[in-house]
């Protein structure tokens, strides 16, 4: 009875050794977790913020210097075409107008005077040519009488050119009078005003804003501006489709498309800063409160592909090329390959792969993958020791409704 006894014994222990020995086995190696290879619809955008402005707009500024005597309209106001706006102290400007046009009058009788010399001259001269074949006149009267008349000639041309510059003076003093009274290029709603009444005036600059005085918006066509980083920027294109968000109107997407791609990088502000590029969408749908300056962030839609093998993006991971043994890397070649992880038989193997559209939280694949493979997703810190070959654990995904609080 007793050698039974430690038969049975020893029998269970045995059994119980093999069952954890097989238990140790399936459970060794990292914990992971895995998914399966799908196909799906990705699409690729690009995400960007900026301002926003109307299509179309006009800075306006001074031609002259002075100070405003009248200032019609303020910010907010919807002007038409040629509407009055404001008005630069004109007496100035008046009083060059009338000076000279005193000088033009002056200059035209001069000239009056000079073309009446040169045909009493011309008169005097074709007498001299008659009395000179006749033989009543001597040679040096003749000659005096030619004299005459060139000069009259030539101080007629110069009465002629004075009375041109005279007249070209009074139609700028006219010109800078008319610049005095500022009005609306354009049909729109003026969305700045940086001068008052009383204030003066100077003369504007390009790309100086402290010159402008006015700005005029065309409010009914607005679009975003904004800033696309470097990385970005190539796979945006004219007439992509956008979304628009506006920070003033919470929960609401307004339709979009990509109006213009800046074809230069915006200028820095520091050399820490990254290089980024101007991009315009025009909104579809604006809104007829909106206003220039409210802040947008924006979605660039850049590609669309369905029924694509996709993976989420943290399971791409970047492992080192080894060249063979006894052979040199070629020059320029790339040093490392972008691939996945797959658990085939419990272990993990590299696969190489290549990759298309980049969606929000994953990436389409074009080679190396077709769909149904068990692919390792995480979590990242073991992604990144993988050499191939591992053994893995699959661990079981948590449910969150049912994790311990205490």
């Amino acid at each position: 009875m007793v050698k039974r006894r430690w038969f049975w014994v020893g029998g269970g222990l045995l059994a119980l050794l093999v069952v954890g020995g097989v238990a140790l086995k399936k459970d060794s190696g990292p914990g992971v977790q895995v998914a399966q290879v799908a196909r799906e619809t990705i699409t690729a955008k690009v995400s960007a913020n900026g301002k926003i402005q109307a299509v179309k707009k006009v800075d306006i500024s001074a031609n002259i210097m002075g100070q405003v005597t009248r200032l019609a309209v303020k910010e907010g106001d919807a002007v038409k075409a040629g509407a009055f706006l404001l008005e630069i102290d004109p007496e100035r400007a008046k009083a060059s107008v009338a000076g000279l046009q005193a000088a033009s009058a002056a200059a035209e009788q001069d000239l009056a005077t000079a073309r009446a010399r040169l045909a009493q001259a011309r008169s005097d001269f074709q007498r001299a040519e008659a009395n000179r074949a006749a033989g009543i006149i001597s040679q040096s009267d003749y000659e005096q009488l030619r004299t005459a008349l060139a000069t009259a000639e030539a101080g007629t041309q110069a009465s002629l050119r004075r009375t041109d510059q005279s007249r070209a003076n009074l139609r700028e003093s006219r010109v800078s009078l008319s610049k005095t009274t500022i009005t609306a290029p354009m049909d729109g709603v003026v969305t700045a005003r940086r001068i008052e009444q009383g204030e003066t005036a100077v003369i504007g600059v390009q790309n100086q804003p402290g010159t402008v005085l006015l700005t005029i918006s065309d409010m009914s066509k607005v679009e975003a501006e904004l800033e696309v980083d470097e990385a970005s920027i190539p796979n945006v294109k004219l007439d992509q489709k956008a979304q628009v968000r506006i920070d003033a109107y919470p929960n609401q997407v307004f339709d979009a498309v990509v109006t213009e791609v800046g074809g230069s990088p915006l200028l820095k502000v520091s050399q820490n800063e990254a290089t980024k590029f101007k991009v315009k969408v025009q909104i579809q749908n604006p809104p007829l409160t909106i206003k220039p300056g409210l802040s947008a962030q924006a979605e660039i839609f850049t590609g669309s592909r369905e029924n694509a093998v996709a993976i989420p993006l943290q399971a791409l991971v970047m492992k080192e090329i080894k060249p063979k043994e006894g052979q040199k890397p070629a020059p320029g070649a790339a040093k490392e390959e972008e691939g996945v992880y797959l658990l085939e038989g419990g272990k993990a193997r590299f696969q190489p792969v290549k990759t298309g559209l980049l969606g929000e939280l994953n990436v389409e694949i074009t080679e190396g993958l077709k769909g149904g493979e068990t692919l390792v997703t995480g979590p990242f810190r073991t992604l990144r020791d993988l050499k191939g070959g591992e053994a893995l654990r699959v661990e079981k995904k948590r449910d969150p409704a049912k994790t311990d609080t205490k």
